[in-house]
């Protein structure tokens, strides 16, 4: 029984993620953020590299950043975004997510 419960707080958990993951979109700005390293990038880059349009770059970017799983700061009149979340970093390796020193 207990060890249910422990499977079933884990789920609850990690559904969230999974929630935010599970969009195609956002999925792939977080595996070029993720690629890119630990450094910063503007919507702009991010949305040429998965071929997004920028309205839909910057929508899912912004739900990311409204969920702690990325962050945002202005450079300017520039908005960049990195990857915070260590959980999302470690399960985008699982995932077979790289970085681009690697």
């Amino acid at each position: 029984m207990a060890e249910e419960q422990e499977l079933l707080s884990l789920a609850q958990q990690w559904a969230p993620l999974f929630k935010l993951m599970g969009d195609r979109t956002r999925l792939s700005l977080l595996l070029a953020m993720h690629h890119r390293g630990p450094g910063e990038a503007t919507v702009s880059e991010l949305a040429e590299t998965v071929g997004v349009s920028l309205p839909t770059a910057s929508a899912a970017l912004v739900n990311l950043a409204e969920n702690n799983i990325v962050e945002s700061f202005k450079e300017g009149r520039v908005t960049r975004y990195r990857l915070v979340d260590e959980a999302t970093h470690k399960l985008l390796h699982h995932l077979g997510g790289t970085h681009a020193h690697s």
